[in-house]
């Protein structure tokens, strides 16, 4: 199958474009490159790509794909803050825009990466469905609400979508973020010997891999028709929600000389919520998660370890890793506007137009 993936270039879509590429498909890729120099360990790839803020994109940069996965979004609640409307423009509207374009292009299949936090704020501890109801912390959380909504009054007989209510990612990839838990329980360990909770350690959060991700999307891509079309698919284990004191518990056990501590007035965050993934692994038995949260801890210890990672370049001043701090730097030196637009014609390296590697 041929497939084109928006975003490949960033923390999910590095690992995802290789999985899939592995997996037998024609894999391409369409960026942005915001984050082109948040690099960790080798970021080299040879997956065809070119270069384009999706909002810009049109239906002959569509032609010829059978699949369309849209990973591209601004892509936590602190980046979306900084700009609430243009994170709506982005994640909502571009998105609708790009399934519309895609359709129009006899694209067949569109996974789009929703997730988990448009459940926001659950009561109690029961483990929610995917017809649970939506509590989302806008501006993200709703973004996602809106395109899932939008996106389902789209679907024909010949344009699939299917959306994947993703868990709380972590794990490896050449575009490493280091402001997701897991990732960073396991930094603040390595580089300060804390494990360092900013709540009171009660929150559940659920919790994926990110080759289950992208596993997941494969099995989308792999999957009869009928049995993704217009559907939603919480992505995960439902024996993978943890509390983050249990989080913290495991870095506890893989990070010698750590010791777990709290912020001081950390109180419940009001993101707390458990997933039921009963779905996912009942329609798509194709998808086969294969790690669970401490596998993920030693992966992320032996790769910090291995690389050498100090404290300033994982979330100091100069951090390439903090999604935030790297596009607040990029504003302020000029480079990148308030729109989280290119305010030049900045062209990465790697980046060859689709056409030219076929």
């Amino acid at each position: 199958m041929r497939v084109l993936v928006t975003g490949h270039n960033g923390y999910i879509g590095s690992v995802m474009a290789r999985v899939l590429s592995d997996a037998g498909h024609d894999v391409s890729g369409v960026d942005s490159y915001l984050f082109e120099e948040c690099t960790f360990g080798d970021p080299t790839s040879d997956i065809p790509s070119f270069k384009a803020d999706m909002r810009d994109l049109e239906v002959s940069d569509l032609d010829g794909f059978d699949a369309v996965i849209h990973l591209a979004a601004v892509s936590n609640d602190p980046l979306g803050n900084l700009n609430p409307q243009g994170t709506y423009d982005i994640n909502h509207l571009a998105s609708v825009r790009l399934a519309r374009l895609a359709r129009r292009a006899g694209v067949r299949r569109f996974p789009f990466a929703s997730s988990c936090s448009l459940y926001g704020v659950s009561d109690g501890d029961a483990l929610l469905p995917v017809d649970s109801a939506f509590e989302p912390m806008p501006p993200y959380g709703e973004s996602k609400v809106l395109v899932e909504r939008d996106v389902s009054a789209l679907a024909t007989d010949d344009f699939s979508p299917v959306y994947f209510r993703n868990a709380t990612a972590y794990g490896v990839s050449p575009r490493l973020r280091a402001d997701i838990v897991v990732n960073s329980l396991v930094g603040y360990a390595f580089t300060t010997g804390e494990i360092r909770i900013e709540s009171d350690g009660t929150p559940w959060r659920p919790l994926v891999h990110i080759e289950d991700i992208s596993r997941a999307f494969l099995a989308a891509l792999e999957a009869p028709r009928e049995v993704i079309h217009n559907q939603a698919f919480n992505v995960g284990q439902s024996r993978e929600n943890y509390r983050i004191s249990e989080v913290a518990d495991m870095v506890l056990a893989v990070v010698p000389g750590s010791r777990v501590t709290y912020a001081a007035g950390g109180g419940p965050d009001p993101r707390c919520y458990r997933v039921d993934c009963t779905k996912i692994a009942r329609l798509l038995p194709s998808f086969r998660p294969g790690w669970t949260v401490p596998d993920g801890v030693r992966e992320l210890y032996d790769a910090y370890r291995r690389h050498g990672l100090t404290y300033e370049e994982f979330v100091g001043s100069q951090s390439r890793y903090l999604r935030i701090k790297h596009i607040q730097r990029l504003q302020q030196a000029g480079r990148l506007d308030r729109d989280l637009r290119w305010t030049a014609n900045v062209i990465h390296a790697d980046a060859v137009p689709v056409g030219a590697a076929q």
